[in-house]
């Protein structure tokens, strides 16, 4: 079992940052994959990045690639989300979820991880 709690979102000015943390309870989140996920209102939770345990391997989405990085701290159970560029597009709520295993088949997918947290909210003013 793992819980998971999002922290960091907020109100910034298209071009500007934010650094989103998912910290997670349990001792095997170190097991675990993670992924960062968004869901804006009225429109479909979609997949932004995802990391494998040993952190070797990241996946991200096309739209948010060279904007943010995914990265985590094994060591303090937490996973990150760096966000720089921001664009007013970015506005969603934003989601970590965890995944026992992490096919490349289901790396995008929603119904591929197992747990969720309960979002941060991350608005992006023109």
């Amino acid at each position: 079992q793992v819980q998971l709690v999002e922290s960091g979102g907020g109100l910034v000015q298209s071009g500007g940052s934010l650094r989103l943390s998912c910290a997670a309870s349990g001792r095997t989140f170190s097991s675990y994959a993670m992924g960062w996920f968004r869901q804006a209102p009225g429109k479909e939770r979609e997949f932004v990045a995802a990391i494998r345990w040993s952190s070797d391997n990241t996946y991200s989405a096309d739209s948010v690639k060279g904007r943010f990085t995914i990265s985590r701290d094994n060591a303090k159970n937490t996973l990150y989300l760096q966000m720089n560029s921001l664009k007013p597009e970015d506005t969603a709520v934003y989601y970590c979820a965890a995944a026992k295993v992490m096919p490349l088949a289901t790396i995008a997918r929603v119904a591929g991880y197992e747990y969720w947290g309960q979002g941060t909210q991350v608005t992006v003013s023109s």
